[in-house]
């Protein structure tokens, strides 16, 4: 596992993909961080990782379009099932590599806040409510990304499929207001990735939805080296 994610996380490296992504997420933050320092008030902080969020969830497809389908494009995939290592391992060390990748960027993110927490008092319960939520709901997704990218061998139908996965993750909160089943409604709100995060943006450590968006990387996780598995029999 641990050899399949350094492998990976330097592969990332090694093409444009690794900083492609860091770099473009940490331009939009210092374009937001930019704002904030015109309206000269370190309360709006906050908000930059709120606004962020969502571009975060649209740029996410790009780490996870190549997981497994570059492999199954380039034929490498059976070389990589037939190694001393299970499916399960597999698929982890896939999972760890562009997590890494993602959570370099977040905590890059940081570092404009922390030089202006030398001249202001920037609410960092809230700043950091926000990255953690940020992390675990980029988790879900990169496993949910992860997954789609072992069902094809296309790197844009991954990203399009991963794409389309966080849009309706996003605004699937939304359909809760036009059901008029209350159990659905209810069932529709519970599964509701927005809401799950909104407690962290407010800087509320939410035990519930960590084990929510921790249970959802674990299914997804599952779903994929079952597909793993049986190409591997296959």
């Amino acid at each position: 596992m641990t050899a399949i994610a350094k492998k990976e996380l330097k592969s990332y490296f090694l093409s444009p993909i690794g900083y492609v992504f860091v770099g473009v997420l940490l331009l939009l933050f210092g374009f937001y961080y930019y704002q904030v320092l015109s309206v000269g008030s370190s309360s709006f902080l906050p908000q930059v990782y709120s606004v962020m969020f969502i571009w975060c969830m649209m740029l996410l497809p790009l780490l996870t379009m190549r997981s497994f389908s570059d492999e199954m494009r380039n034929h490498t995939d059976q070389g990589l099932l037939t190694a001393p290592i299970g499916v399960g391992g597999i698929v982890f060390g896939k999972f760890l590599a562009a997590f890494l990748v993602f959570a370099i960027a977040m905590v890059l993110s940081l570092i404009p806040i922390v030089i202006i927490s030398f001249f202001a008092s920037p609410d960092w319960a809230a700043i950091l409510g926000t990255v953690l939520g940020s992390l675990l709901y980029g988790a879900a997704m990169i496993s949910i990304g992860v997954f789609i990218s072992s069902l094809t061998k296309s790197q844009i139908v991954a990203a399009i499929g991963t794409f389309g996965a966080s849009i309706f993750l996003l605004v699937i909160n939304q359909l809760s207001s036009l059901v008029t089943n209350t159990v659905l409604a209810g069932v529709i709100t519970w599964i509701s990735f927005d809401n799950r995060y909104q407690p962290f943006a407010k800087g509320i450590l939410d035990l519930s939805s960590i084990v929510f968006f921790l249970s959802v990387v674990a299914i997804f996780w599952f779903l994929t080296a079952r597909k793993l598995e049986s190409k591997r029999w296959g």
